[in-house]
């Protein structure tokens, strides 16, 4: 079995012996990705450059749990959606090799179509 599958079977288990499956709705768990994204900026806003590679070395364990619950939501909202995530990592990567080829896009933040 897949890390991925495994941590996923783990969130759902500690989601069911919660009985919280009714409270994970796709919308509800789509926002609650968004909120604790925000929470990971939230740990650069406002910082130089500087401050940040700082900042990330001393609070690497606090950005760490903020990271956990992202993913948390990530995988468990795919799970709900029957989205196999790392198939569609897999597709997603293939995909972007197209459109971001090596020959065109190395070393540049170009959105492809201005490649």
């Amino acid at each position: 079995m897949s890390d991925i599958r495994e941590l996923t079977k783990k969130i759902r288990k500690f989601r069911d012996e919660r009985d919280w499956m009714q409270f994970h709705n796709h919308k509800d768990m789509a926002l609650s990705l968004v909120l604790e994204a925000a929470e990971v900026l939230e740990h650069f806003q406002w910082k130089s450059k500087e401050e940040i590679e700082r900042y990330a070395q001393e609070h690497k364990s606090e950005i760490g749990e903020e990271l956990a619950d992202v993913t948390i939501y990530v995988l468990e909202l795919a799970d709900n959606l029957g989205i196999d995530v790392k198939e569609a990592i897999e597709k997603k990567l293939q995909k972007n090799a197209i459109k971001y080829p090596v020959e065109k896009a190395k070393g540049k933040h170009m959105k492809y179509n201005k490649l």
